[in-house]
């Protein structure tokens, strides 16, 4: 039975969170926010979990590194001075970091790596994906999991072939680019599809969230297997032996 800490505890992922501990063997040692520290919580954890805000990263970072406990981040919208704050702290501790904590996206994440690097080049990949009127970040954490994933398949780097930005009068589709589009409305959870298309064929490899419970289980999964790990950078595929 591990101490869980959650970071982020009363927005909707730290809510359900919570609500998956309270399903299973684990215990809510205590949740904090945006304005409080997360130093006095990790002195009483196992474990942190951090879904709050990319301007929170570095500060939660030093609390684990504190405490020298392991934490998972799943906060979206990272950019790369907070990815960078995380391979640093990494010598240290045991992290896992992912747009996604959901063990079906993580699957799905490899079977696009291994499509990608079988089918080849001449199919175009498109990633979409659709969520909640209130998300504020695009495109989703996932989506540029699915987009890394295909191009790692490729051997390529995703931020030099990403489009994302089509409007207007664009021409035609650059030859290796792996596209995005982005959807919002309503109360979608997060439904993400990767599209492989080639001459007179389609692949659509798909998933659909129903309700925030699968992120939440998936967390608390991924949170207990960093407990013991040694210092180091991890992701979901890690958790599942992928």
């Amino acid at each position: 039975m591990a101490r869980f800490g959650i970071i982020g505890s009363a927005g909707r992922m730290g809510q359900a969170i919570a609500a998956a501990l309270a399903e299973g063997d684990h215990t809510l040692a205590g949740g904090v926010d945006a304005d409080q520290q997360a130093f006095e919580l990790a002195e009483n954890c196992d474990v942190l979990v951090d879904f709050s805000s990319p301007a929170a990263v570095e500060n939660n970072l030093r609390a684990a590194q504190a405490a020298n406990i392991p934490i998972l981040i799943g906060t979206t919208g990272l950019g790369e001075r907070e990815l960078g704050e995380i391979a640093e702290a990494a010598r240290e501790i045991p992290i896992l970091q992912t747009g996604n904590t959901s063990l079906g996206v993580t699957l799905l994440a490899h079977l696009v790596h291994k499509a990608a690097a079988r089918l080849g080049p001449d199919w175009d990949i498109e990633v979409l994906e659709m969520h909640h009127r209130h998300k504020v970040d695009a495109p989703s954490g996932t989506a540029k999991l699915l987009g890394e994933a295909a191009a790692q398949g490729r051997g390529i780097d995703l931020t030099g072939n990403m489009d994302s930005g089509r409007h207007g009068h664009t021409g035609a589709r650059e030859e290796g680019a792996i596209g995005f589009a982005t959807l919002r409305g309503g109360s979608v959870a997060g439904d993400h599809s990767v599209i492989l298309a080639g001459e007179q064929e389609r692949i659509t490899l798909s998933h659909s969230a129903e309700n925030r419970t699968i992120f939440a289980r998936g967390a608390v999964r991924g949170a207990a297997w960093l407990i013991g790990r040694a210092a180091g950078r991890y992701a979901m595929e890690d958790v599942l032996g992928l």
